[in-house]
């Protein structure tokens, strides 16, 4: 008997739980054994559902990296600008003077966290022993807008520090819940904190982001692949990312060796080759020579008509002349041809500095040029330095290839 006065149904073997044996106004119980098979298919997660959770994980693990860096720098900012004005007369309580009545309430709430931090053993790092390390991003933001006069010699304009931080805002409540976060969201975050970092002093230092801008991920762990920061799986994916005038565009030397070089004669117009060249660029493009025997061997690997490869060849290098033709300084332009058998395309843009960019492809059996995997590398500027001071990425072997065969080729007149 229940404690409301019903009758349980019996729970032996000999009670099968038909109406027969179960006796008025008693309640029906569902047994263990008959939900147990309609639990499983509802837990099961099939690939899609795997998918769907991998994609937000590595959409918030991108985003949380920003946010962490934007945290970090600002929390620094605020320090550095505000600790000597207050400590000299609070000390270490000098973070509870500087938020005011105002900030009672959250700066107590920081204070109580970090004695249970303390208490329990979170405190991992001496230096985050303190009541800023606690802080959340609108707080420290608070903290900055309510002192803005002590801040005001160090940056131009406070509303683009705020409306920086605003767009983060929507990032770092999805994030912080670990709830869905869209593509777009995320491409508004990074530009807001990439923005941000660069308004607070933190900007990168690396030439070659103004082409190739340098990637939060990049920074952390860049060097787990040397110096390659993207890979594509084909030549559109590549230019959908990384366009031809972001590659070429205020180049001020290019080497390029490949069979027809289609990359650049044919997604850079001859026009902009000539303001490009009349800029200062000097350039040297290396063709297999399309007369060659190892021309024919990649039209029959390729399947392709015999002569079909040869005749897209000469007419990049007929267009390359037509360019050298019209500039002022023809020697800023060379183009030479080589007979070996072609290993590689590759595209160095201001590869003798330390911001250069180069984007590589090895030929593939059977596939097109435009069908071949695509590496992006950064120069000799990498962002994060390798221990070992002698290691050295693909850029320079790349490099070091194109010199060696531009000195084995011949010029076209």
């Amino acid at each position: 008997m229940s404690s409301g006065g019903r009758e349980l149904p019996p729970g032996d073997e000999g009670h099968e739980g038909g109406s027969a044996d179960v006796p008025a106004g008693a309640v029906s119980l569902a047994r263990p054994m008959e939900t147990a098979s309609q639990i499983g298919p509802e837990l099961e997660w099939g690939a899609d559902a795997w998918h769907e959770v991998r994609t937000r994980a590595q959409r918030a693990g991108r985003a949380y990296i920003w946010l962490n860096l934007v945290e970090q720098r600002l929390r620094a900012v605020v320090a550095a600008v505000l600790r000597p004005v207050y400590e000299p007369v609070h000390a270490d309580d000098w973070v509870v003077a500087a938020a005011g009545p105002a900030g009672q309430e959250w700066v107590q709430r920081a204070v109580a966290v970090r004695e249970v931090s303390r208490r329990k053993g979170y405190l991992l790092d001496p230096a985050d022993d303190n009541v800023l390390s606690f802080l959340t991003l609108p707080q420290l933001r608070e903290l900055m807008v309510q002192h803005w006069p002590c801040f005001e010699p160090y940056f131009d304009e406070r509303r683009d520090v705020e409306l920086a931080l605003d767009e983060l805002e929507v990032t770092r409540n999805v994030v912080s819940r670990n709830r869905a976060l869209s593509e777009a969201v995320l491409a508004q975050a990074e530009r807001a904190s990439a923005r941000l970092l660069d308004i607070l002093g933190a900007g990168t230092d690396t030439p070659s982001g103004r082409r190739l801008p340098v990637d939060a991920v990049e920074d952390l762990v860049g060097d787990r692949y040397a110096d390659v920061v993207a890979v594509h799986s084909d030549r559109v994916r590549l230019l959908r990312q990384f366009p031809a005038e972001d590659i070429f565009g205020g180049a001020r030397r290019l080497d390029a060796i490949g069979i027809g070089l289609n990359l650049l004669a044919q997604n850079f117009s001859g026009r902009r080759l000539v303001r490009l060249a009349e800029s200062g660029c000097r350039a040297r493009l290396l063709f297999l020579n399309p007369a060659s025997s190892a021309v024919k061997r990649r039209e029959r690997e390729l399947g392709i008509k015999k002569g079909e490869l040869s005749r897209t060849v000469e007419m990049n290098i007929l267009h390359m002349r037509r360019v050298r033709a019209r500039l002022r300084d023809p020697g800023a332009f060379e183009i030479q041809v080589f007979d070996e058998t072609p290993r590689f395309t590759a595209y160095l843009v201001d590869g003798d500095g330390s911001d250069g960019i180069a984007v590589v492809q090895s030929y593939l059996r059977r596939t097109r040029g435009m069908e071949a995997p695509v590496l992006v590398l950064r120069g000799g500027g990498r962002v994060v330095k390798s221990d070992d001071p002698g290691e050295g990425g693909l850029f320079t072997t790349y490099r070091e290839e194109f010199e060696l065969a531009w000195a084995d080729s011949r010029p076209v007149s």
